[in-house]
């Protein structure tokens, strides 16, 4: 088990310190699921009980559209949480569904983990805050890369944001992700 949270030790540890003591109380709650290609982690509209943790693989976060269609949100690669944040803290039923993409191997954190974490480790609620930002940041960059950026510059971003994503994720998606056709999406790599 200790090799299936180095992963995820040191990207809190990049975050806040946290002793050995602490360590071995925290790690003692976590969990590690393994998931194959196209396994639903979480299924809007059930609540997200946990933050998840990318050791290996990968996931999207998509919702469904007005027209019933499946619009990608976000990616989440390695060493990276992934969540629907806000269903996660109201305790209030998900609009997003993740799926991984690939076999994928994660670490979840549990709401009751987070809010002992608050109270029990030194900089617990900065390991909070510090997550809450990341899902912050995450929604402002997807809105304001929709509203004033061109699709190929979106896919730059994107490019830039998820290091070789166009050979793990299948076109269509990429595409949704970016708010344009599959077409278009052709169209933009072609003109590369």
């Amino acid at each position: 088990m200790s090799e299936q949270l180095s992963q995820i030790k040191q990207t809190i540890e990049s975050l806040i310190r946290i002793s050995d003591k602490e360590w071995e109380y925290y790690s003692a709650m976590f969990r590690v699921k393994k998931l194959k290609r196209k396994e639903i982690l979480l299924q809007s509209p059930d609540i997200c009980t946990n933050i998840f943790f990318v050791n290996k693989g990968l996931l999207r976060i998509y919702f469904i559209d007005n027209d019933g269609n499946e619009a990608t949100f976000h990616f989440s690669l390695e060493n990276n949480f992934a969540a629907d944040y806000e269903s996660f803290l109201t305790k209030t039923p998900s609009n997003y569904t993740i799926e991984a993409m690939e076999e994928t191997e994660v670490v979840l954190m549990s709401n009751f983990m987070v809010n002992d974490g608050y109270e029990k480790l030194r900089y617990g609620e900065k390991l909070g805050r510090l997550l809450a930002e990341k899902y912050f940041f995450i929604f402002s960059r997807k809105m304001q890369n929709i509203y004033t950026k061109t699709p190929y510059d979106r896919l730059l971003s994107m490019n830039e944001q998820f290091p070789g994503i166009r050979q793990r994720v299948p076109q269509h998606y990429i595409a949704s992700y970016l708010n344009i056709t599959p077409v278009h999406l052709s169209r933009l790599i072609n003109k590369k």
